[in-house]
């Protein structure tokens, strides 16, 4: 014997029905066979609204009736022969009609009790199975009330099963025929007094499993419209894989935890009787589904799934007087059950001091008003504080039956949700070892099931969403690398960069699934108008799992933003220098926050471009090193300019020729002032330990005062006019056979930017084009200093240090 069970959506209508004929067809040639099925996809909704709505007194009903009653006799015109169909449709008519006589009373009293609310929901599954047996006349299908097997006690809307009395029914039945295929409904049964019981929603499983536990089935098949059970909800988490094997303890603990391929009590009878359950997609009979059975092979994975409860909320109930008090937890949990009220999760403290239970938040008013009864006088006393109520939040758990067996789940479990910004309010773990379940947030749920996902599932790629703002010169070429790396990342470091949003000063772009790089100006151009905050706030509310805001803008305000973002547990990868050579304060918060939510702060490029400066700081700092002294070129613009004047060409013509290949900064004054440089030195200064401000920076400026007022245009007019003064300084540098270069220097807590006369026995003299060059002197260099040196601007080097502290992010 076999039973086969099909859902809603594979009997939703007369197209899929023959989908379900031919399934069955297939079965019959290997055994007899029960046929369970559901509804009609969506009835036994329709049929709960018509009963809602004759209770409140609103004649909709009626139309919710005809909708009923037109599918079904649809329905029989396209799956039975026109010769056949007269009699189907009758039987079809005569309980239509008795539903809406029954809706007609409720809707004379105003009242719908469980009891009738049990006999409206019925119909559909009654419908259903006479319609799908009349179909399968041809095959000898006998068609079976379940009402006349199934025992349950009184209890409408979930009834209980008496187990011996239905078993023995069933077996009798079955006993005294012959035939080879039968039609049963599921969901529906009777009590001793024969009135009509419901199991639960869903639980036309629950009926498919009694049958085959009552007949030793030699197997269950469970028919729906996925591919079986998967480790996560398809629907949160897009590479959600099947699972082609899983254990009853699994499938139960999956079930139970919101997977909702298979109902929850479904498992227990065939666990017992060691009946192999197949889970199989009627719409995809050849794929394999999912079989669950006592002993499962391992797969190298010792988890089997993530499943999430969504609409938890926590009671949680402490104080002094709970401690060494026995009947405390007792008194909570009769309370609750007085009041039908199911906990889904427990957790107390080993201190006795408090007691935590997670419940569904629908009965959150109903579950507070019982506890503070209940403890009124410890409360009024101050022996226990008030209730508290958390709402809003939701169950994330790991199910595998071999988590006990491998150290270290719970940690690299809450590593990846803690790193990710996923706070645990909660956390139990069943006595089994075999789920670990944590209360979070409900609006943290899909990114806690997808940073799990990727943790314990994931061996192809990482998914890392980026938020690009500035689109400019660097912007552009950083866009271009990830476009040309990304089958690269994706194959050689597991990598898969995905650009969800990118904005510059007049439009914001975003993409869930992520920005085609091949053709972002045109899609950007076709964006919403750009708002820095509401930019901010999508990166917050997406929410997305290895978030990292890239920031290649020169923009103060979008600097000010970082702190927001960190807090989310977002990384900033900067290439604007604003944040870090602001104030000391801001600075240090920015860092801080990064280390307190468990996000990267990484600026590599406001020093040295692509140069690996500030990192190597890093690294000798980390090492146990002391920094004592600094000296530097931190200027791509004027190592240039002063490598490429020599008093022939205008010294303003060299400045324009270095802005337009695209080594200056917007406005070329910030460079020549010396104030980019400042700043650049304050950042390693910092970085090395020290408390440094800009005021308390020197700079002895090169530049007339006259060329650093009005605009842009006005600035490379007068500095024509200042050409013998520019002259004037080459001569001079030239004369001591030296050469100019603009040097910062940080020694001992102090800091200096200037233009200085350079000497060939010097190592800052070698340094050609736009080349940086830094000499860290430290306790472990203290003569021949650590050196870094090479092309220190440009917009293609620039990028490519953005998109290694990205990488580094990632990572």
């Amino acid at each position: 014997m076999q039973v086969l069970k099909f859902g809603g959506s594979s009997v939703a209508n007369a197209v899929n029905i023959n989908k379900v004929v031919g399934i069955v067809q297939e079965a019959l040639k290997k055994d007899r066979t029960v046929v369970v099925v559901s509804a009609l996809g969506g009835v036994t909704d329709l049929l709960l609204q018509s009963g809602a709505l004759a209770a409140a007194g609103d004649e909709q009903y009626k139309n919710v009736l005809q909708v009923i009653e037109q599918r079904h006799l649809e329905a029989v015109k396209a799956l039975i022969p026109v010769a056949k169909q007269s009699s189907v449709l009758s039987w079809m008519k005569q309980r239509c009609n008795e539903i809406e006589d029954i809706c007609n009373g409720v809707f004379l009293l105003g009242e719908l009790s469980a009891r009738t609310k049990d006999r409206i929901a019925a119909f559909g599954e009654l419908m259903s199975s006479h319609l799908i047996a009349a179909r399968m006349n041809e095959h000898g299908a006998v068609w079976k009330d379940s009402r006349e097997l199934i025992l349950t006690d009184s209890n409408y809307s979930n009834a209980a099963v008496v187990r011996d009395v239905t078993d023995h029914a069933i077996q009798q039945y079955f006993a005294s025929v012959n035939d080879q295929l039968f039609v049963v409904p599921g969901f529906i049964a009777s009590n001793a007094e024969r009135q009509t019981t419901t199991l639960g929603r869903g639980g036309s499983d629950y009926t498919a499993a009694i049958f085959a536990a009552a007949l030793d089935a030699g197997l269950l098949e469970i028919w729906t419209d996925v591919s079986g059970m998967m480790t996560a909800d398809p629907r949160l988490v897009p590479h959600a894989k099947a699972l082609p094997h899983i254990s009853y303890q699994e499938a139960m603990e999956l079930s139970h935890f919101g997977a909702k391929v298979i109902y929850p009590p479904t498992i227990q009878p065939v666990m017992k009787k060691n009946i192999p359950v197949w889970v199989k997609n009627t719409f995809d009979p050849d794929a394999y589904g999912t079989l669950i059975e006592r002993e499962v092979m391992l797969n190298g994975n010792h988890i089997r799934g993530i499943a999430s409860i969504n609409k938890i909320t926590l009671l949680s109930l402490e104080g002094g007087g709970m401690v060494g008090i026995p009947g405390f937890s007792k008194r909570l949990f009769e309370a609750l059950a007085s009041e039908q009220i199911n906990v889904i999760l427990i957790t107390q403290s080993s201190s006795e001091h408090s007691i935590c239970v997670g419940i569904e938040d629908a009965l959150a008013e109903k579950a507070k008003q019982v506890i503070d009864d209940t403890f009124r006088f410890e409360i009024q006393s101050g022996k226990v504080d008030p209730l508290v109520v958390e709402k809003d939040l939701a169950v994330v758990a790991l199910v595998g039956d071999n988590m006990k067996s491998h150290p270290g789940v719970s940690g690299k479990m809450f590593g990846a949700m803690g790193r990710n910004g996923v706070n645990v309010r909660a956390i139990a773990q069943g006595s089994s070892e075999r789920n670990i379940t944590s209360v979070v947030a409900a609006s943290d749920v899909r990114k806690a099931i997808n940073v799990l996902h990727e943790e314990f599932f994931e061996t192809t790629y990482k998914q890392v969403n980026l938020f690009l703002a500035g689109t400019g010169n660097v912007g552009g070429k950083l866009i271009a690398q990830l476009q040309q790396q990304q089958k690269y990342l994706q194959e050689n470091l597991r990598l898969q960069l995905r650009v969800i949003g990118m904005a510059n000063s007049r439009k914001m772009l975003f993409k869930e699934e992520g920005i085609d790089l091949a053709n972002w100006k045109e899609a950007l151009e076709a964006g919403e108008p750009m708002s820095l905050q509401q930019f901010v706030d999508q990166a917050r509310a997406r929410n997305l799992r290895n978030s990292v805001f890239v920031d290649v803008t020169a923009n103060g305000e979008v600097a000010t933003v970082y702190d927001q973002l960190l807090s989310k547990s977002i990384s900033v990868v900067a290439c604007n220098k604003v944040a870090c050579s602001s104030s000391f304060e801001y600075y240090r918060k920015l860092k801080d926050l990064a280390r307190e939510f468990n996000a990267s702060f990484l600026f590599e490029t406001n020093v040295g471009a692509g140069l690996p400066v500030i990192g190597t700081l890093n690294d000798l700092k980390r090492t146990g090193d002391v920094v004592n002294r600094i000296e530097a070129v931190l200027s791509g613009t004027l190592n240039f300019v002063f490598n490429n004047y020599n008093g022939e060409k205008p010294f303003a013509e060299v400045v324009k020729q270095a802005q337009d290949e695209g080594y200056t900064e917007p406005d070329p004054r910030l460079d020549l002032s010396g104030t980019d440089v400042m700043r650049k030195i304050m950042i390693l200064a910092r970085e090395s330990g020290e408390q440094l401000e800009m005021e308390d920076i020197s700079n002895e400026s090169f530049m007339p005062a006259s060329c650093m007022e009005g605009s842009v245009a006005d600035f490379y007019k007068e500095m024509a006019n200042q050409e013998a003064h520019f002259k004037a300084l080459y001569a001079k540098a030239a004369k001591e056979g030296k050469k100019l270069k603009f040097v910062a220097s940080y020694d001992n807590g102090r800091a200096a930017v200037g233009l200085q006369h350079i000497g060939p026995e010097h190592n800052l003299y070698h340094l050609y084009g736009k080349d940086n060059v830094v000499l860290f002197y430290t306790n472990r260099y203290p003569d021949q200093p650590m050196v870094i040196k090479g092309a220190g601007a440009g917009a293609e080097v620039t990028a490519s240090g953005v998109f290694a502290d990205i990488l580094r992010a990632a990572h």
